[in-house]
């Protein structure tokens, strides 16, 4: 009767194989179909990544044309630093902060963002581009404290491209009309850091953007400046 037993049992456990053999197909199935799944994800998840990083830029970007706007209000004077952005402006006998320090990072390359001068191509390309953007007519500097300092911005922009002509501005809106020069200036990306005043940022990262400022599609063409706004 043992003997009977033990072969029945021998004989319960062949026929288990197949079905053990079924059942790995199936988890190989399944794996294959989840690594396909991942790979078709992959693309949309990266950029949905870009896009908050873009959207964090941007925000971070803008948080310091406001601080070098009131900066300069303050003091009457371009800030030449960074750091005299975060050192905040006076009010009474204390100093008020204008600006955080996660602003100063720009999060398209974790490094601080590359300061613009007045001298700047990009800043004439970025010119260029609000006015293509906007209909061929520059978009007027909001703040009256500031239109005198955007008047003669507009003029060495102006005389730095041969092609470019400044013709009278609207004195109510403080709106200028420029010509639209054939060609912009381009643009290089270099890790040296500008030196003197500055009266705006940009990246460093040179990709193309997923979402467009003004029309522009590229990070390192994104200005963030308190003047045409």
């Amino acid at each position: 009767m043992a003997r009977f037993i033990m072969r029945r049992r021998d004989g319960d456990s062949s026929r288990d194989h197949p079905e053990r053999g079924y059942a790995l197909v199936g988890l190989l199935a399944l794996a294959t179909i989840i690594a396909i799944a991942i790979t078709v994800a992959a693309p949309n998840l990266q950029q949905q990544k870009q896009r908050e990083l873009e959207e964090e830029a941007i925000f971070r970007g803008e948080q310091v044309a406001e601080a070098i706007r009131l900066y300069y209000i303050a003091y009457r004077r371009l800030p030449t630093s960074l750091e005299q952005l975060l050192d905040g402006i006076p009010r009474g006998t204390k100093k008020v902060q204008i600006l955080r320090p996660s602003a100063t990072i720009d999060p398209l390359t974790g490094k601080p963002w590359r300061l613009v001068t007045i001298n700047d191509p990009a800043l004439a390309a970025f010119r260029d581009s609000l006015m293509h953007y906007n209909g061929g007519l520059l978009p007027p500097t909001r703040d009256p404290r500031l239109r005198p300092l955007a008047s003669q911005v507009i003029t060495l922009l102006n005389a730095a491209n041969s092609d470019a002509t400044q013709t009278d501005g609207d004195e109510a809106t403080g709106a200028a009309k420029v010509t639209i020069p054939r060609t912009s200036p381009d643009i290089r990306t270099s890790d040296d850091e500008a030196t003197g005043p500055f009266i705006g940022i940009a990246s460093r990262s040179q990709r193309s953007s997923i979402i467009t400022y003004y029309g522009i599609d590229r990070h390192d063409r994104w200005i963030f400046t308190p003047l045409f706004r």
